[in-house]
């Protein structure tokens, strides 16, 4: 019988968070609609494709333009685009919904760790966003362009090119969060700062593999997403530095102590109650 209330509390808790998580769910996902419906209005999916397809447009020869295979394709595409760029403006409010559902679960030390690592990835893997696309497109579709035969003309297809794009803000993205991962690492002692130091040669051999796989087959694209990545791995070092406490040398001997003064106490318990039992 005693089992059951606790068992129904515990059920009803559960409940209560699921209906939590539906409405946070929710909000973000009609935050990203109101976005979209803004966006929608103003500047509108096409002028938005637009500006994502600048750097290659810019790069294709006079009087060129891109083509559209399917036959939904130049509706689909610029709605696909805009959707994404609405995610991103929605962005902040979705973390302050996901937050809000964590924190409560959190200790005081965890939440002072948390907001900065949320502002921080986000703002990151914007500035990565940004980085491919001011800088990194422009570089690579002028290089290919510059291998392109006389004999033929590029026009590539948006659908095509959108995944191109997405691939690629997805890779310097993540790229720009190594910080954070370093961070993270050595704030929960998975790793330590002077391991990360050992680790730097192998690291670097590894983000120009990846950068191998990741980006196309140039050697511009290549070097601008390993390059980087070498760089933030040295910021992710001095940052987790900073933030990893050293151990004071008089902590063991302050942990000592305590454990001495606990245990003479509870000896002194001992005694007196072994007293009063025999003046009994």
């Amino acid at each position: 019988m005693s089992d059951t209330p606790a068992g129904s509390v515990q059920e009803e808790s559960f409940i209560s968070h699921l209906v939590e998580l539906r409405d946070r769910l929710l909000r973000s996902l009609i935050a990203v609609g109101v976005m979209m419906g803004i966006l929608c209005l103003y500047p509108g999916p096409g002028e938005i494709y637009d500006i994502l397809a600048s750097p290659l447009t810019t790069a294709l020869p006079e009087g060129t333009k891109m083509v559209a295979i399917g036959v939904i394709t130049p509706f689909m595409v610029p709605l696909k685009v805009t959707a994404m760029v609405a995610f991103v403006l929605a962005l902040p409010f979705i973390l302050y919904q996901a937050w809000s559902f964590i924190a409560p679960g959190l200790y005081a030390h965890e939440k002072r760790l948390g907001i900065p690592i949320i502002v921080s990835s986000t703002l990151l893997f914007v500035a990565g966003m940004a980085f491919c696309y001011f800088f990194v497109f422009g570089q690579v579709f002028h290089f290919i362009s510059s291998f392109a035969p006389k004999s033929i003309t590029p026009a590539p297809d948006i659908e095509a090119y959108l995944s191109f794009v997405m691939t690629m803000f997805l890779a310097f993205g993540l790229t720009f969060e190594v910080p954070v991962a370093l961070v993270v690492l050595v704030k929960m002692g998975v790793v330590s700062v002077e391991k990360l130091k050992e680790w730097r040669s192998y690291f670097i051999v590894g983000a120009f593999v990846v950068a191998a796989v990741v980006t196309p087959p140039d050697v511009v694209s290549q070097l601008a997403l390993a390059i980087p990545m070498c760089l933030l791995y040295e910021v992710g070092i001095l940052a987790a530095r900073l933030v990893s406490r050293p151990v004071p040398v008089e902590s063991d001997a302050a942990v000592d102590l305590a454990k001495a003064a606990k245990s003479n106490n509870e000896m002194t318990t001992a005694d007196e109650e072994f007293r009063k039992l025999s003046g009994k």
